[in-house]
């Protein structure tokens, strides 16, 4: 059951097709260094951080963006505005 309310999510708030801004997803379990080795093997800047380590908004590189974030390990891609309530608290 859970499964399918992740995927129905994933479904319904997938990047628009030739985005160049997305959140993308990396495996929890990751380290912080290696989500942003990551990013950064993947020619992408990070535009902002969200509450959670694995989940961040990106610019992705101008020549075979996404499938170079793929490569190096990013799960799933969405759109930004759909993660606008995972902002990072700054207390």
């Amino acid at each position: 059951m859970m499964m399918n309310a992740v995927g129905g999510f994933a479904f319904a708030y997938r990047s628009p097709p030739g985005a160049d801004v997305v959140a993308v997803a990396f495996p929890p379990w990751w380290s912080d260094a290696r989500v942003f080795g990551a990013i950064s093997s993947a020619d992408a800047t990070v535009v902002r951080e969200t509450a959670f380590s694995s989940l961040l908004v990106i610019k992705l590189s101008p020549v075979d963006g996404l499938s170079r974030l793929r490569q190096t390990g990013g799960w799933l891609t969405l759109d930004p505005q759909a993660v606008a309530a995972c902002r990072k608290s700054i207390s």
